[in-house]
């Protein structure tokens, strides 16, 4: 290892999913993360994983320990941002549930002190989102999301974004402050 990395995560929530994956693409030195639900959205929204692959190595869930999360120990990762982030998602790292890839991420990194960026789907009791196909859509997110949301913004090394441009403004900070933008 040169550097370390930015590690990145897609769950299985399209909010602004393709706005995502193009700064996404624009960055270098980035693992991205998959979830099993968040390969079945990239799909659904017509992004090609083979595109993805040819920029960046792509992991994927489908080992019960989450092996590569023990990269958190080493310094190999000095950021991990989570976008977009399901309701589901945010709900297992508030209560500390760490049964799957990105949970696990999540938690490892928490426990290193590693930084998190998280963009929740569910950030206001209404919202604009883009349906697969490109369609607007308007969405109501549950109190029970938006309470969980709330208390993912006082988790220590966690930082909570509310729109692309946000999370954009926050991974570019988060470089800067580490020479490597």
């Amino acid at each position: 290892m040169d550097k370390p990395r930015l590690a990145w995560a897609v769950t299985g929530s399209g909010h602004y999913i393709e706005e995502c994956l193009e700064f996404l693409m624009t960055l270098d030195s980035v693992d991205l993360y998959l979830s099993q639900a968040g390969e079945e959205v990239l799909k659904m929204y017509g992004i090609k994983l083979d595109e993805v692959r040819d920029r960046m190595p792509v992991f994927r869930d489908k080992a019960a320990s989450s092996p590569p999360v023990g990269r958190f120990y080493t310094g190999y990762y000095h950021s991990f941002v989570m976008a977009p982030t399901t309701s589901n998602t945010v709900a297992k790292c508030i209560l500390g549930i760490a049964d799957s890839l990105v949970t696990n991420l999540y938690s490892q990194a928490g426990k290193c002190r590693v930084p998190s960026i998280v963009y929740p789907c569910d950030i206001a009791p209404e919202m604009e989102t883009t349906a697969p196909g490109g369609k607007k859509v308007m969405v109501y997110p549950r109190p029970v999301d938006l309470d969980a949301t709330d208390k993912l913004r006082v988790f220590p090394y966690t930082q909570v974004v509310e729109s692309v441009d946000e999370l954009i403004e926050a991974v570019n900070r988060r470089l800067k402050s580490l020479g490597v933008a």
